[in-house]
């Protein structure tokens, strides 16, 4: 496989669907995440359903399941695969080799009966990132989203797109994803930062809105904000990526660019990601 005017080696990933099971007794199931790993070097990923219309995908199709119960399976699962690595160097998810059949052994032991891994299977591939996105979207994903640069989406349709600006501007090593903020604010706390950087001793906060879908979780943002300055051990700044720009004669729009500058985040719609991501370039080199 080609990127720019290299060529990347394929490498054999080894991969889970993660599965939700309601009722055991009728073995019926659905795909809920994926965890794909690379036994040679230790690198592995793990995503996991998030976003609202997935949450009603499973109910759809699922009548039995409980959301509460889902969301809690999530961050249960989510908290152990943090836990484990707490000591791995960051932002890249690396277990030492030897360490990582007896993580997916032990973390295959703790699920619960509502949770299950699929058959272990293999693909080769040339990043681990690109297969988890893709495995997601073949498995696990609403089918039929078009991604526009510019138009109303999804936290998970801007994602994919900050994604792959981080990378075009070569800083994807650079920069942590989906950070817990419960040190700073409250334990227990479910919110996750979606980007962290860091330069000179200051931490970058960035987090996506979707603000044609949610405006209220720009209020959930400035209040970690406020939060994160004052109680931090290190200097912070944060930004906010918007799906679509903030009009000035928009009252709802005025009312979300007057919270997010009140607690000093910096918004940035979407269309503007790149130019500001090339901006930033600079500081983290």
């Amino acid at each position: 496989m080609k990127e720019g005017n290299q060529f990347k080696p394929q490498r054999l990933f080894t991969y889970h669907l993660l599965r939700y099971t309601p009722n055991l007794v009728r073995d019926e199931w659905l795909n809920i995440g994926v965890l794909i790993f690379d036994e040679s070097t230790g690198d592995c990923r793990l995503r996991l359903i998030e976003e609202p219309a997935e949450y009603a995908r499973v109910a759809r199709l699922q009548p039995a399941a409980d959301e509460n119960v889902l969301r809690r399976l999530r961050d249960h699962l989510e908290d152990r695969f943090e836990f484990s690595l707490r000591s791995r160097p960051a932002p890249r998810v690396i277990f030492p080799v030897p360490e990582l059949s007896e993580f997916i052994r032990k973390l295959d032991g703790t699920f619960s009966t509502g949770l299950q891994l699929g058959p272990q299977k293999g693909l080769y591939g040339t990043d681990v990132d690109d297969e988890v996105k893709r495995l997601y979207e073949e498995h696990v994903g609403l089918h039929g989203r078009v991604a526009r640069v510019g138009a109303p989406g999804t936290r998970s349709m801007m994602r994919e797109y900050c994604s792959q600006v981080w990378r075009h501007a070569g800083l994807w090593q650079r920069v942590e994803r989906s950070i817990r903020i419960a040190e700073f604010t409250y334990p227990g706390d479910p919110m996750r930062v979606d980007f962290r950087y860091r330069h000179n001793g200051t931490h970058g906060f960035v987090h996506l809105l979707s603000v044609s879908r949610s405006p209220s979780a720009a209020k959930e943002y400035a209040y970690t904000a406020e939060h994160i300055a004052p109680r931090a051990s290190f200097k912070s700044e944060f930004a906010a990526v918007t799906d679509v720009p903030l009009e000035s004669g928009n009252l709802r729009h005025q009312f979300i660019r007057d919270t997010l500058r009140e607690a000093r985040i910096e918004p940035i719609p979407l269309e503007g990601f790149a130019v500001w991501v090339a901006k930033l370039k600079p500081m983290l080199q």
